[in-house]
């Protein structure tokens, strides 16, 4: 199966960092998903209770980072994926989080994983 349900460019204010200064703040993170979902049941009943809910997965994104608070975007990736593969029984899932800012001379520096099998 090859259907997905997608979240891009999802916006998460929280302290992420090393440095000091960055455990002070908070900082822009933008959150990109993949996820692997069977879209032919709501497909066909066009009822959304057979649907990925795709709010609830971004408010847990939300919820997980700014809880996490994590030193390394890799952590946070890690923690992210493990708890949106459980809680809403995904398979497989692609993460991106990326850091705009974070270095002077690139839009933003960022982590993809994939975990899980199609």
């Amino acid at each position: 199966m090859a259907d997905s349900v997608l979240i891009e460019g999802l916006v998460v204010e929280t302290v992420v960092g090393v440095y000091d200064w960055e455990r002070k703040v908070d900082q822009r993170l933008v959150v990109d998903l993949e996820m692997a979902w069977d879209n032919r049941v709501p497909g066909a009943s066009d009822d959304v209770r057979d649907a990925l809910d795709y709010a609830a997965v971004s408010e847990r994104v939300t919820s997980c980072l700014q809880t996490l608070q994590p030193q390394l975007l890799e952590h946070g990736a890690e923690h992210l994926a493990a708890e949106l593969r459980q809680a809403f029984g995904i398979r497989w899932l692609a993460l991106t989080i990326r850091k705009p800012g974070a270095v002077p001379a690139a839009q933003s520096v960022g982590v993809r994983i994939e975990r899980g099998a199609r």
